[in-house]
């Protein structure tokens, strides 16, 4: 069985299903409550309930005071639907309403995706969770005070661990270690969420996506997170490579392209190492602008090597766009 839930002022509506909390059923569905510890405990998902009943089926939550019951307060990470529901609580809206958090994380999986890019898994304490919106990046802290930020490649609904996509930088200390030493099981201490790269969930405007290389990771969780909210507005997802094999989730992107009508997937290669490939060939920049002559009504995430993304908004603004609508992500990486 499942119930209806409408969110005030937002109005956004959505179903919770038997068995599942208010908070996971909402950011399944793309809303995004907010939430801290998703363990009862924080009281940050604390919400007015207008309407409706819910139970709590692993008892009273620490954050649930008499004083909130009284007042038809509820713990949404907690909270199951009994009825259909309205409630009142604010949603995540913009980076400035998330909570930046230090936080210890354990390595949960390594997987190489190609012959450079690792696939790195961080699972969080039990007691904690890191809310954050759809391409945003943390920092990991380093034992010598050093930072880097690597992009987060999953949707928040999916945030029981976090999944980054890091590429081996020749003579980087970090990443050689990743690929080197680092191993499952070993502890890590991380920071974040940051950055403004993420969905603007409130235009109607048409979308481009611009990767290049691991610039894929947090346009996948954008996408992710877009396909989960409903959002249906056409995107056109470039991601530019040096060869084939550069482009480490192709089957993925392919498989959206394939199930979405509104979703357009073109990858282009800028240097063949034989004549196997068919598709686009060039900078990735240069494709979107020979497909799009005016640019005009659309915005652009851009997210990748600088000298892309800065090319990328140099070219554009030549076509019309504005750069109100063009957003960006791109990370110098050190060779330290």
């Amino acid at each position: 069985m499942s119930y209806s839930v409408k969110v005030e002022p937002s109005g956004h509506i959505f179903t919770v299903d038997e068995g599942e909390s208010i908070l996971d059923a909402g950011l399944r569905q793309g809303v995004n409550l907010p939430y801290g510890c998703r363990d009862g405990a924080c009281g940050a998902c604390l919400g007015k309930l207008k309407s409706g009943q819910v139970s709590y089926p692993g008892g009273s939550p620490i954050a649930l005071s008499e004083e909130d019951e009284e007042q038809n307060m509820a713990v949404f990470c907690q909270a199951h639907a009994q009825s259909d529901l309205i409630i009142e609580s604010d949603e995540v809206e913009s980076s400035s309403d998330i909570q930046i958090k230090t936080l210890p994380c354990r390595i949960s999986e390594l997987r190489r995706l190609n012959h450079d890019v690792m696939l790195v898994m961080l699972k969080l304490p039990e007691a904690e969770r890191m809310q954050f919106m759809a391409g945003q990046y943390i920092d990991f802290l380093l034992e010598d005070g050093r930072k880097r930020a690597f992009s987060l490649a999953n949707a928040p609904h999916e945030d029981k661990d976090l999944e980054l996509h890091i590429r081996h930088v020749e003579k980087g200390r970090f990443t050689g270690q990743v690929f080197e030493s680092l191993k499952v099981k070993d502890m890590m201490r991380i920071e974040g969420p940051y950055g403004q790269f993420f969905l603007r969930e409130d235009s109607t405007r048409p979308i481009i996506f611009m990767a290049g290389g691991t610039g894929f990771a947090p346009i996948k969780g954008i996408i992710e997170h877009a396909l989960a909210a409903g959002i249906s507005r056409p995107m056109y997802l470039y991601w530019g490579a040096r060869q084939r094999e550069d482009l480490y989730m192709h089957e993925l992107a392919q498989q959206w392209a394939d199930e979405h009508a509104h979703i357009d997937y073109r990858p282009v290669l800028s240097e063949l190492a034989d004549d196997s490939w068919s598709g686009r060939q060039g900078h990735v920049h240069d494709a979107i602008i020979t497909d799009f002559s005016d640019l005009s009504g659309y915005e652009i995430y851009a997210s990748g090597p600088p000298a892309m993304v800065y090319a990328g908004r140099d070219s554009f603004v030549d076509q019309g766009l504005d750069l109100e609508h063009y957003y960006s992500d791109a990370f110098e990486f050190s060779s330290d």
